[in-house]
């Protein structure tokens, strides 16, 4: 009797257990239904349940999306067969692919529409992200696998791509500690998840300072000279502030411009100039001088563990331009051409200045100013009399055209994407036989909770997988003019040139024809990604492409042909200071990421003393100051693309580009804009190829021969 009593005791726990096991399998499966960022998609193009998505879930699923991916990996380890290409090479690219998914787009909504809550997952989400990579990329029995793999490269017969990706695969454990000591792993893990939050804290940072920092202008007098609807924009400001009788000049761009451009009262200028030089330098809350120093610090600790004299030479192993020297030599030369411009531009400044009333140097916040009105001068022309011309609208839809005349691609508006806010307008790209190419995103207008400047993202990339082909979601996002209640948005010609550079961008993940994502469409060297973006820029300033968009918004009548032509000449107007600006940039971050062991004093003197950014950054951008130092003007607190973005011991790479698409749009001249040879040959060669061979091949099988810097000094001017 005893051992039939106890049999009915462990039937009942075994159905109990069962119970519960299943309650649990349907707890499970309620969480994924609740979750969209868990499962497939099911929206039109399987686009991203935007309209569903909210801040807790993205922790769950990242955690979610972590035991996924150890599952993948501990399967390529575990795997009975000889290592392969197939097996563990594609088998480690395709793996994770939820984590990576949702930290796509936790990444997007916290640069395009953050709120508190989006931040508070971000940080939360850095850590486990960091760790789960950490521990992928210091597993000594993956990475035995992989160099396996990559030691009998020789003799698998891999064509390009295939080679192109296992060297990239083996590259990024041997760059990531896969090489070091226990002890050494273990530091390079805490160094990387303390960059990581560190990055997140800089934007948060940032953009904290662009949305609380404000100009307030109490006196109607003083908005003499500022446009319109810039004034509109800031007296909406002041009154959502609770300033009815106020005027309230935010920082973000188009209202920054408008200041800095037209405003005659040159004290608010300078204190718009000043306000706009402190983000991140205002010893509050948001300060960032000991996140840069920081940063700077764990990135040169981070290099020296891994073997490298400091940052840069890590980072420019996988660059076209492959060393300090290379990089340094390339803005001296280019500095040694551009300066000499630059004086004689700021020369001419000074004289007219006079001739205008004021007898003073020519500050900082004097440029923009009166380059307009020197530029009105002598060409007759101003963004003011361009604007009425390039309503966004127009423009977008001239940039689609000019897409169909080379590349042969339509793009078709639709309805019941879901968006992450209601700005945001969404386009399916098509090929010339109507089949589906791409989805389309496009985000133009500032905000609140939108980070400032302009970008490209993809939030699901090209790629050949198990199922077949997967077409890429793509993301161009600008911070332009916005409409008013009797204005449409009409763009400056520089937002013209931004929308078109992003655009160039978009083509370039959305023409991708790759098979792994990590190095198709923009998954390229960084000095090579804005190839396409600066080449397309320079359609925007054609006449045979400026007659298909641009048109009065009132009228409907095409700009007319002097104006074209005052475009035309005025487009080296002020290049050598545009260009000194740049190499400035460029300067203080290979100033920042050259600190290593042969400069270990000053390095060490740094990491002790916060308000050494400052100086530190003045010392590395004297060289090319035009302007006397403005006391707590500090870019570095606020330049998002070395300590948040992707650009560390790279910032160089636009001007490297500008050197390419010089070059490139040459071969375009000399046949013609709409060529189809010419645009085929860069289809085929460049958009379309991603990062599947060396860039200077597929740069000289487009072109026929390496790129020259004498191509960008013939456009700027600077040589005949």
């Amino acid at each position: 009797m005893k051992k039939i009593h106890m049999w009915k005791i462990i039937g009942r726990v075994l159905i109990i257990c069962l119970a519960l096991s299943c309650s649990e399998q349907k707890e499970t499966n309620k969480n994924k239904i609740e979750n969209p960022l868990l499962g497939k998609f099911d929206n039109k193009f399987g686009a991203a349940p935007f309209d569903k998505i909210k801040p807790e879930h993205f922790i769950p699923a990242i955690e979610a999306g972590i035991q996924e991916g150890k599952k993948e990996v501990e399967a390529i380890i575990d795997n009975s067969e000889k290592p392969s290409f197939e097996n563990t090479i594609v088998a480690l690219e395709r793996s994770g692919a939820l984590l990576s998914r949702t930290n796509t787009l936790l990444g997007h909504l916290n640069s395009a529409e953050t709120n508190s809550d989006i931040q508070e997952a971000a940080r939360k989400a850095s850590p486990l992200t960091s760790d789960y990579y950490n521990d992928l990329l210091l597993n000594e029995a993956l990475f035995k696998r992989v160099k396996q793999v990559y030691d009998q490269k020789s003799t698998l017969g891999l064509n390009p791509e295939q080679s192109t990706l296992l060297e990239n695969k083996y590259r990024m454990f041997a760059n990531n500690g896969a090489l070091l000591d226990s002890e050494g792993k273990n530091h390079l893990r805490e160094i990387n998840k303390k960059l990581s939050e560190l990055k997140i804290k800089f934007g948060e940072n940032v953009l904290a300072e662009t949305n609380e920092l404000l100009v307030v202008v109490e006196e109607e007098s003083r908005l003499s000279g500022i446009p319109e609807d810039a004034i509109e924009r800031a007296k909406k400001v002041a009154t959502d502030k609770q300033m009815p009788e106020s005027w309230a000049f935010t920082l973000h761009m188009p209202s920054y411009i408008a200041v800095m451009t037209y405003a005659d009262d040159r004290q608010l200028r300078e204190e718009m100039l000043k306000t706009y030089k402190s983000q991140g330098n205002n010893g509050n809350e948001n300060d960032n001088r000991e996140v840069v120093r920081q940063l700077v610090q764990l990135r040169y600790e981070k290099a020296k563990l891994l073997g490298y004299g400091n940052y840069a030479d890590m980072v420019l192993e996988e660059r076209m331009a492959d060393s300090e020297e290379a990089v340094i030599g390339f803005l001296d030369k280019l500095y040694d051409l551009a300066m000499p411009v630059a004086q004689k531009e700021k020369k001419e400044l000074a004289e007219f200045m006079k001739k205008e009333g004021l007898n003073d140097d020519v500050q900082a916040w004097d440029w923009s100013y009166y380059s307009e009105k020197l530029k009105k001068s002598k060409f007759d022309v101003n963004d003011e009399d361009l604007k009425p011309y390039f309503k966004l609208e127009n423009v977008l839809d001239g940039i689609f055209e000019i897409s169909n005349r080379l590349f042969g691609i339509s793009f078709e508006k639709v309805e019941g994407i879901p968006v992450w806010h209601e700005d945001v307008m969404t386009y399916e790209m098509k090929d010339e036989n109507g089949k589906h190419l791409a989805l389309f995103y496009a985000d133009y207008f500032p905000r609140e909770g939108k980070r400032g400047g302009a970008w490209m993202n993809s939030i699901r990339p090209q790629l050949t997988g198990e199922q077949g082909e997967v077409r890429p979601h793509v993301i161009n996002i600008c911070s332009f003019t916005p409409p008013t209640e009797d204005k449409p948005s009409l763009l400056t010609y520089r937002e013209v040139e931004t929308l078109f550079h992003e655009f160039g961008h978009g083509l370039h993940g959305m023409l991708a024809q790759g098979n792994y994502a990590s190095i198709s469409g923009t998954g390229v060297y960084r000095d090579f990604v804005e190839l396409p973006s600066q080449l397309l820029e320079n359609w925007a300033g054609e006449a045979e492409a400026l007659e298909l968009f641009a048109k009065h918004y009132q009228t409907g009548e095409s700009i007319p042909a002097e104006l074209v032509d005052k475009i035309k000449k005025s487009s080296q107007f002020n290049e050598g200071y545009a260009t000194i600006r740049q190499l400035s940039f460029g300067y203080l971050d290979m100033a920042w990421h050259t600190l290593g062991e042969n400069e270990s004093q000053r390095m060490n003197e740094f990491a002790k003393d916060i308000n050494s950014v400052e100086s530190f950054e003045n010392d590395a951008m004297k060289k090319t100051r035009m302007f006397p130092v403005i006391d707590g003007d500090v870019m570095s607190t606020q330049f998002g693309h070395l300590f948040a973005g992707g650009y560390a011991a790279g910032y160089y790479s636009y001007k490297w580009a500008e050197v390419l698409d010089a070059d490139a749009f040459e071969q375009f001249k000399k046949q013609g804009i709409f060529d189809q040879t010419v645009a085929d040959k860069f289809k085929d060669n460049v958009l379309t190829k991603g990062g599947s061979e060396h860039p200077m091949v597929l740069y000289k099988r487009f072109a026929g021969q390496e790129p020259s810097v004498d191509a960008l000094a013939r456009r700027a001017g600077f040589i005949k």
